[in-house]
């Protein structure tokens, strides 16, 4: 390696370094910001009603419930301003996925809990605590309703539904019912009886629903990443998405028919079967040190259609469950494309290989480290003509560099670059190889690489599966954990990483030296074997281990790969036989030679006429 190839990679070096720690830098300085602007969202925020905790049907103390005594409430409507002072009651509905609870105060959700899952330390997996949620319906009826602020009377309940009405003078009244069923919950706002308090020329209502959203996985980093927002416009391909890791908020002015606040492996979906009007959301993230553990807040404000009637219904769809491709997908609402997989092409190879064999082994092993060995094995047989073709042609290209020097000899002026190049070709054609024999290939596999690293990490199944010294597959395992951030690294080691890196280093060796030690290609090597497996060590470090556990067996399988064609089936001394049999015979020419032997003629004439 030269001079100046060691200064350009010493450079590159303390530019990352550098990069690094002024990113390092730049993320306190928004945590700080985010921080201050998250504490005066707080403090102008209105506080939710403290409830009591029970198991079924609990009262809290009305004082929780009621207004501030210094900024008093007076509404025209006499049952609503009793239904404003009155105090909130707990209520549970049950089955065996879900249990939630609902408070009175505004007949909203009050929290969530997923009796299927359970958090990285065990406890109970809330996909929102009490005080972390928020379901308000806006109306104008003679006067500004928020539902939020009335108590509503229980019509009906039992363990899977429930009904709570809040009246208004006159006999109408809103209606709020509920019916759990699965990961689902139906939900049903209606306006009864309403249409001499509402206004003819009101035809809209606006519903506000946020959710702060904990964490539930080991790192927080690969947690953040695949958590995000995601909203869905009917019979669009995939809905639009925003968030992993960065807050932001999307304006959207047209019809939507469902989003969804995803955190990594669970999700919160809302659908309005007649869509909602327009809307706002919105996602905020949390520093990776909150004291309460939590991951994001998710806001959604949205504008729905309200038409006339003695009742109008307005229908609503909850989801409140795991990131499972095949349990979304049963809901038929396009639910399963908030799962990453990838664009169209590596999007298509996941959906009807990957998943499909991956839920097949899964039936017969309850070992997930084995289910993966047995793919990549799979894998690696499926692409095994793609690896012989490309060690195949590096191996004759390796066997050719001899007789390519004697052609660099031959024409070492620049005027003679054509002929160079149309003596390389004749060679080629003679000795059966093509120049792009070991691209080719590789090219082919990539998609497959990059189908497992969007598969891994979002895969819900090897969610706290462990293997080996890996306590859950879908999250970094760690040998040795430092205590504080090492830049680059982070707080932990990966052994998987590790082994992964270490293994990708020999394959290079390998690989490079079967293409030849030609000193101008001393860079690349460079690159290949040690920039490449560093690399990888440091974006695996803290990524999912059944991802570096997949990226090892890959790298191992195909040492041995290479092994056994290597000794058996490539033989470099064949190809020169081949040259040296067809020296002085015609050899047909192709298409490409054709066209540059004219090429050739062209510039000799040009060059002939310039003198």
């Amino acid at each position: 390696m030269d001079k100046n190839s060691i200064i350009g990679f010493v450079l590159i070096g303390l530019i990352m370094v550098g990069f690094t720690f002024y990113q390092s830098g730049q993320a306190k300085k928004q945590l700080e910001w985010q921080r201050v602007q998250d504490s005066i969202a707080l403090a102008n925020a209105p506080v939710p009603p403290a409830v009591a905790d029970t198991a079924a049907v609990a009262v809290a103390p009305a004082a929780a419930a009621a207004q501030p005594a210094s900024h008093p409430v007076i509404y025209k409507d006499a049952m609503l301003e009793e239904a404003h002072s009155l105090a909130d009651t707990v209520l549970v509905l049950e089955n065996e996925r879900l249990r939630l609870e609902f408070t009175t105060r505004g007949a909203q959700p009050l929290s969530a809990q997923v009796l299927d899952y359970r958090n990285y330390d065990s406890t109970d997996l809330y996909l929102f605590h009490r005080g972390g949620s928020l379901l308000s319906a806006s109306v104008y009826a003679g006067e500004y309703i928020e539902t939020k602020d009335f108590t509503f009377t229980v019509a009906a309940q039992n363990d899977t539904s429930l009904v709570m009405r809040l009246p208004f003078d006159g006999g109408g009244f809103i209606e709020q019912s509920y019916v759990l069923d699965g990961y689902g919950l139906s939900a049903n706002l209606a306006f009864v009886g309403m249409e001499e308090v509402i206004p003819r020329n009101v035809s809209s209502f606006d519903l506000d629903y946020s959710l702060v959203i904990p964490r539930m996985e080991k790192g927080f980093k690969n947690e953040s990443q695949y958590s995000k927002v995601n909203w869905y416009f009917d019979g669009d391909k995939k809905p639009g998405e925003m968030g992993r890791s960065r807050n932001n908020t999307r304006r959207i002015d047209s019809r939507l028919s469902w989003f969804a606040f995803q955190q990594q492996f669970f999700s919160a979906i809302v659908r309005a079967p007649q869509e909602f009007a327009s809307g706002e959301l919105a996602v905020n993230f949390f520093n990776q040190d909150d004291p309460e553990h939590n991951l994001m807040a998710c806001s959604a404000k949205m504008r729905m259609d309200l038409s006339r009637g003695a009742r109008v219904d307005v229908p609503l769809e909850f989801y409140f469950g795991p990131n499972h491709f095949q349990t979304l997908k049963s809901y038929n609402q396009k639910y399963e494309k908030i799962i990453p997989l990838g664009g169209w092409l590596v999007g298509w190879f996941t959906r009807f290989v990957i998943i499909p064999m991956f839920d097949f082994f899964s039936r017969f092993l309850s070992n997930f480290g084995l289910v993966i060995l047995l793919m990549t094995l799979v894998i690696k047989l499926v692409v095994l003509p793609f690896t012989y073709k490309s060690y195949s042609s590096s191996a004759k290209m390796q066997a050719l560099r001899p007789l390519m020097e004697k052609i660099n000899e031959k024409y070492p002026r620049q005027e003679d670059a054509m002929k160079k190049q149309q003596a390389t070709m004749d060679l080629y054609r003679r000795a059966g190889v093509s120049p792009m024999g070991g691209c080719l290939p590789t090219l082919l596999t990539f998609p497959i690489l990059w189908a497992m690293f969007r598969f891994f990490p979002a895969s819900i199944e090897l969610r706290q599966q462990s293997f080996l010294w890996c306590h859950d597959l879908s999250a970094y395992d760690s040998i040795v954990d430092f205590g504080t951030r090492v830049p680059l690294i982070g707080d932990h080691l990966s052994l998987f990483a590790l082994l992964m890196a270490a293994t990708m280093w020999l394959y290079s060796r390998l690989t490079v030296q079967a293409a030849g030690n030609d000193p101008n290609a001393a860079s690349m090597k460079f690159m290949s074997v040690w920039m490449m497996p560093i690399m990888m060590f440091f974006i695996c470090n803290s990524l999912s281990a059944a991802l570096s556990y997949y990226y090892l067996l890959s790298q191992l399988i195909s040492i041995v790969e290479i092994f056994i064609i290597k000794k058996f089936f490539v033989h470099p001394e064949e190809v020169l036989a081949k040259v040296k049999a067809s020296e002085g015979k015609p050899m047909p020419k192709s298409k490409w030679q054709q066209r540059l032997e004219a090429a050739q003629k062209m510039q000799e004439a040009q060059a002939r006429k310039k003198r």
